[in-house]
C-alpha cells in the first residue's frame, strides 16, 4: 500500500489511537487494514508502529460508519455484552447459529436485527471473525480451556508444516476451534473435534461452516471420560489440553485401553491427554500436544516418559519462549509423537529444541545452537529428564576444557591455603585471657560500636573491628548466642570481650582476618570440588571424558 503524505498541519495517530477514536479494539483496526483496500495508508512511522493521518482516518470512519452511533458492529458487540455478560462464548455462538442457520432461538429481536444488518454490510463470516477478535482482545482468555492463544497457534502451525489435502485432523479439546481451523489449507483436510463446553463447541462448528473448512464436525463432551470419536484414527492430532487437575477421571478409567504406555497418576493428567491423542493417531501419523514444561521432568511421570522414549514414539520436544500463553506466565513445550507404521519406523533419537531465549513473537525456526538430536539411550537414565535446555546446553558444553579449568582452580586455591593460616605460637594455656572483660552492650552505649546488620563494627581508633568480631565468636559467647535448635543470634546483652591495649588488639585482629579468609577459601574449594565431581561424572557417563590408560 502506497504511503500518503498528510497536509503539514494534519495530526498523525497510531493504530491504538484509531481504536480509541472508533470505540473498537486494536485487533479490529488491524482487521480493517487487511480487509478494506481504501483504508488510509500509513503516513509515517515504521512497519511496526505506523502513523496515520487523523483527517484521513476520520473521513474513512465516517464513510464506513465505523465508530459512530450508527456502527452496527459496535452496537452488536455492546448488545451482546449487555445480554450475556461474562458468557460471551454463548452469545457469539448464538449469533453464529443465526448467521449460519437462521436460528434465532438464542437471540432477542434487537440482537438478531443488529447481526442481520452487520452481515448485510459485510458478510456473515466477517461479522463472526470480528466478534471473535473482539472476544480475544477484550476478555484476555487466550490460553484458557476455550481459546488457544494466537502465539501458540503460530508455533504449532510452524512445527506442523504442510498438511496433505487428504489428511484427517483431530483436536480433542478444540475450544472455539482456533487451533483446529488454523492448521492446514482451508480446503482438503477432514477436521474433527470435541469440546466439553457445548457453547464453545457450537461456536467452533459455526466458524467452520461460515469461514471455510466445510468438512468439519465438532462433538460435545469430555474427551477423557466420554470419547465421542472412539474409532477415529487421524493423520494429525493437535491439542492444547485444558489444565489437568487431579480429577481428570483416573479412578473410573483405570483399565482404559488408551493407557498403553502406563496408567497416569492423579498428578499426571497431562500425560493422560498425551496418551489420548496418541491413541487417536493413525499408523504413520503425528500428534502435537501443548504440555506444561514440568511434564518433562516430574518424578511421577518418569515411567511413562521412559516408555515413550524406549518405544521410539517421541520425535521432538520444543521449549517455547515465555509469554506464549496469555492467561499465565508458565513455560510450555510442544511434544511431537509419531505412531510407527512398522517395526523399522520408530525414532532412534529425539530432537530437542530450546527457543526459550527467543521473543514470543520472534522467529520459530531454531538456530543450530538451539537444536540437538539426543540418542534414545542417553535419555533413558534414572530421571528421564526431557527438558530441551538441559540437553541443548550439555551438547554445547566443552567437558575437557571445563574439567581442566576447575582442576587448575582447585590446585591454585589449595596452594594458597597454607599461606593463609596465621603464624601462631604456644600461649600460657586455656583460661589465661579470662581476666578483665567488657560487655558489648557497654561498648555500644559508649558509642564505640555500631551494631549494624553486617556485624558489630568499631567506631573508635581504640577498638579493632576484627579483634572485636573474633572474640565475639569465642566458645563462651557462642554458647550464649546459640539456641537449642542450633541457630546463631548474637547475644548483645551477654557477649563480652577481653580488655586489651589497641596494639595487642591489632595483632589478634590480623590473626582473625587470616582465619576468616582461610575459611572463605575453603568454602570456594568445596564448591569447586562439587562442580568438578559432577562434571567428571557426567563426562564419564556420556562419553565426553575418558579415564587415562595405564602409563599415560
Amino acid at each position: 500500500m502506497k504511503e500518503s503524505t498528510p497536509p503539514a498541519s494534519d495530526s498523525l495517530i497510531t493504530g491504538a489511537e484509531i481504536a480509541r477514536l472508533a470505540g473498537v479494539t486494536r485487533a479490529a483496526v488491524s482487521n480493517w487494514r487487511r480487509r478494506y483496500s481504501d483504508f488510509p495508508a500509513p503516513a509515517d512511522g515504521g512497519a511496526s508502529t505506523p502513523l496515520f493521518s487523523l483527517s484521513e482516518v476520520r473521513s474513512w470512519l465516517a464513510k464506513q460508519q465505523k465508530g459512530t452511533d450508527f456502527s452496527d458492529d459496535v452496537r452488536l458487540w455492546q448488545a451482546l455484552r449487555g445480554a450475556f455478560g461474562d458468557d460471551m462464548v454463548s452469545g457469539i455462538a448464538g449469533v453464529a447459529r443465526f448467521l449460519a442457520h437462521d436460528d434465532v432461538s438464542r437471540l432477542d429481536d434487537n440482537l438478531a436485527n443488529l447481526a442481520a444488518r452487520s452481515a448485510a454490510k459485510e458478510s456473515a463470516a466477517q461479522v463472526l471473525d470480528e466478534l471473535i477478535e473482539r472476544f480475544l482482545d477484550s476478555s484476555r482468555r487466550a490460553g484458557s480451556d476455550q481459546v488457544t492463544s494466537l502465539r501458540l497457534v503460530r508455533a504449532v502451525s510452524h512445527f506442523v508444516g504442510p498438511v496433505p489435502e487428504d489428511s484427517v485432523i483431530l483436536d480433542p479439546a478444540c475450544g472455539i476451534g482456533t487451533l483446529l481451523l488454523s492448521v492446514g489449507r482451508t480446503e482438503g483436510p477432514v477436521r474433527r473435534g470435541q469440546e466439553i463446553d457445548p457453547a464453545a463447541g457450537e461456536l467452533a462448528q459455526a466458524r467452520a461452516e461460515l469461514t471455510g473448512p466445510q468438512d468439519t464436525v465438532i462433538k460435545a463432551g469430555d474427551s477423557l471420560r466420554k470419547d465421542r470419536w472412539p474409532d477415529l484414527r487421524a493423520d494429525l492430532v493437535l491439542c492444547d489440553p485444558p489444565a489437568a487437575g487431579p480429577d481428570w477421571g483416573r479412578e473410573e478409567l483405570l483399565l482404559d485401553a488408551r493407557w498403553e504406555l502406563g496408567t497416569p497418576s492423579k498428578a499426571e493428567g497431562d500425560l493422560a491427554w498425551l496418551q489420548h491423542c496418541y491413541a487417536h493417531t493413525a499408523p504413520g501419523g503425528r500428534a502435537i500436544v501443548v504440555m506444561p514444561a514440568s511434564v518433562a521432568y516430574r518424578k511421577a511421570g518418569r515411567r511413562i516418559r521412559a516408555e515413550i522414549v524406549r518405544r521410539g514414539l517421541l520425535t521432538e520436544i520444543v521449549a517455547l519462549p515465555t509469554g506464549m500463553v496469555a492467561s499465565h506466565a508458565q513455560p510450555v513445550h510442544l511434544w511431537m509423537l509419531h505412531r510407527p507404521s512398522g517395526p523399522s519406523d520408530s525414532a532412534a533419537s529425539v530432537r530437542m529444541v530450546d527457543l526459550t531465549a527467543n521473543a514470543p513473537d520472534g522467529p520459530m525456526e531454531p538456530t543450530a545452537e538451539q537444536v540437538v538430536d539426543v540418542p534414545l539411550i542417553d535419555l533413558l537414565n534414572d530421571s528421564v529428564d526431557l527438558t530441551p535446555s538441559a540437553h541443548v546446553d550439555a551438547s554445547r558444553q566443552d567437558f575437557p576444557a571445563e574439567y581442566h579449568a576447575l582442576q587448575r582452580g582447585i590446585e591454585e586455591r589449595l596452594n594458597r591455603l597454607a599461606a593463609l593460616l596465621p603464624a601462631l605460637t604456644a600461649g600460657e594455656g586455656p583460661g589465661t585471657l579470662d581476666s578483665a572483660t567488657i560487655s558489648l552492650a557497654d561498648l555500644s552505649r559508649a558509642g564505640l560500636v555500631d551494631l549494624a546488620d553486617a556485624g558489630p563494627t568499631s567506631t573508635s581508633e581504640q577498638l579493632d573491628t576484627e579483634y572485636l568480631r573474633g572474640f565475639l565468636r569465642s566458645a563462651s559467647n557462642n554458647r550464649r548466642s546459640t539456641s537449642g535448635s542450633g541457630s546463631y543470634r548474637l547475644d548483645v546483652k551477654g557477649a563480652r570481650i577481653p580488655q586489651m591495649a589497641v596494639e595487642e588488639q591489632r595483632r589478634y585482629g590480623a590473626a582473625f582476618r587470616s582465619l576468616k579468609e582461610f575459611e572463605e577459601r575453603i568454602g570456594e574449594v568445596t564448591r569447586l570440588a562439587e562442580q568438578v565431581s559432577a562434571l567428571a561424572r557426567d563426562g564419564l557417563t556420556n562419553g565426553a571424558l575418558l579415564p587415562l590408560e595405564d602409563g599415560d
